[in-house]
Parts: structure tokens; sequence; C-alpha cells
């Protein structure tokens, strides 16, 4: 198809405009992200910026965050965990809006002494409430080797996959009631913390400073999404993340996951919930 020039012009000024508004990150750690705590405890370890580790001593942890905010999006990165006794650790790569009434979609991994697994736990936060947490154990061992984990944001729901794999999808259940993020952008976080009054077993297990610094690492981090500028962000149809649903075969992958591995689901907790669980739930 041909256009006339001043439409040809206008066309190309739309596309940039288009361009600017939808980011697709590459993977560099060097121009995309600021470690914005821990005293130079992550550090950035190649030249071209693919790899990144975060350590963890008695003094202090650390952690990054994306440069940009996003409003909708998918964010993706490989781990490779904390090795040996881990436990009281606490490795995360999450989404995040700021204020006190945030918005929040979690991957955290919760270490353990040695030869017992790591809990991966999942959670979304709408409004400073989250109370939505589902945990497993990995089909893997997630020290040896590095692991892709993705989570993909649009506005009717959030998939999270472990190396393509997904374990959980929270639907907009706006419809009856359940807030969903959607107003809020948020920049990528990750960190490696301690949280051993918690972390490991309910806190029964406590950390082990002899085996520090801990030491966990990142690479190919790449962002998919709608930069936040100037008060607002435009999200075009056509990227597939954000229309992306779950076929029948990524419900029936999201059922192996969780009949085999899922260690906790707040939807099954009526202890917590004597008066019935949460309306998303149903």
């Amino acid at each position: 198809m041909k256009f006339p020039c001043g439409t040809r012009f206008a066309f190309l000024v739309l596309f940039l405009i288009a361009a600017q508004s939808v980011a697709v990150y590459a993977g560099s750690f060097h121009k995309d992200v600021q470690v914005h705590w821990g005293d130079g405890r992550g550090k950035v370890r190649d030249r071209d910026g693919k790899l990144l580790s975060l350590s963890l001593d008695k003094s202090s942890g650390s952690g990054f965050q994306s440069n940009q905010e996003f409003l909708y999006g998918k964010a993706e990165v490989q781990m490779k965990l904390v090795a040996g006794n881990s436990a009281g650790t606490v490795t995360t790569f999450y989404l995040k809006a700021p204020g006190t009434m945030w918005d929040e979609i979690d991957f955290e991994f919760l270490g353990n002494i040695s030869g017992h697994p790591y809990t991966l736990h999942t959670n979304v936060y709408t409004q400073g409430s989250g109370d939505k947490e589902q945990q497993f154990h990995l089909w893997f061992d997630p020290t040896r080797n590095f692991h892709t984990y993705c989570i993909t944001w649009n506005p009717q729901r959030i998939i999270f996959t472990v190396d393509g794999i997904p374990i959980r999808e929270f639907k907009n259940s706006e419809s009856i009631g359940v807030p969903f993020p959607k107003n809020q952008p948020m920049r990528v976080y990750a960190s490696l913390w301690e949280a051993e009054h918690w972390a490991t077993r309910g806190g029964l297990e406590k950390t082990d400073w002899s085996k520090a610094p801990f030491t966990a690492f990142y690479r190919n981090y790449n962002v998919e999404g709608c930069v936040w500028a100037n008060g607002k962000s435009s999200c075009p149809a056509n990227s597939p993340w954000f229309t992306q649903t779950l076929d029948q075969r990524g419900i029936d992958k999201v059922k192996w996951a969780q009949s085999k591995y899922m260690v906790y689901n707040y939807c099954t907790d009526t202890k917590r919930f004597p008066k019935g669980v949460p309306a998303v739930c149903t």
C-alpha cells in the first residue's frame, strides 16, 4: 500500500511515539537498573551487563531496581540462588509501586538448611493488601544452575512462570469485587535479605552467619512493558504479553505444578479464613 507523502510522515510520527511508549530490553544491568542499596554488595559482574550478583552478610543485604516504571509488562530474569545452608535468607524478583497503598507482584525464594528445598513464595498485593500467597517446592535444585522466572502482568491476568511453565494465574476478578493492580505503575526489583524471624519454617531455623557472605546471581534480565512517563502510559494491543492468556495446555501445566509441587495455598486455608476463603478463590 502506498501513502501520500504527508500521510507517510504522520504515520512515521505515530510509529515513533508508540515505540517510545513501549520498551523492549535486551538485558543490560548497566543501563536498565541501578543497585540502590547494599553499599557495594550488589555488583554487575561482566562488561556487557548480563550478569549481576547480590550478597548478604550480617551487616546488610543488597538489591537493585529498574530505572523505569511500567504500567503492565512482562519481566523476566534467570537466577541462581544461594547454595548450601541458606536458612533465613530471602532472594526476590518482583514488581512494586511506591506508597502506603501500593501494588506488588512477588517471586520470593525462602532459603533452607542444607539438603532441604527452597520454598518459592508468590503473592499479589493491591492497594496495600496482600494475603494471596501460594508456595511451591520446585522440581529442581535452584542453586545448581540458572533458571528462568517470569511475571506477565496485563489488564486481565498475572501469570507466574518458571522455565516457561506457568505455575500460577491470578485473574482480574473486579467483577466480583476483588481489587486488581491496574492503576499504579511499578518498578522491577530484586533483593537478597535476611528474614530469619519468619522465612524458614516460620522462623524456627536461624541464619548461620558463619556461612556468610551469601550470594545469589541474576542474568539475562529482560523487560518488555509500557513505560510510565509524564503521568501516562500507552500499551498497544499487538504486544503478545498484553493479551496473553493460558490455553488448555497452559491450564494443564498450572494444574500439574500445583498438584505436585504446591505446599501452601491461601485458597484452601480454612483455619486462616474461618468465615470462608476469599472471593477470588471461588
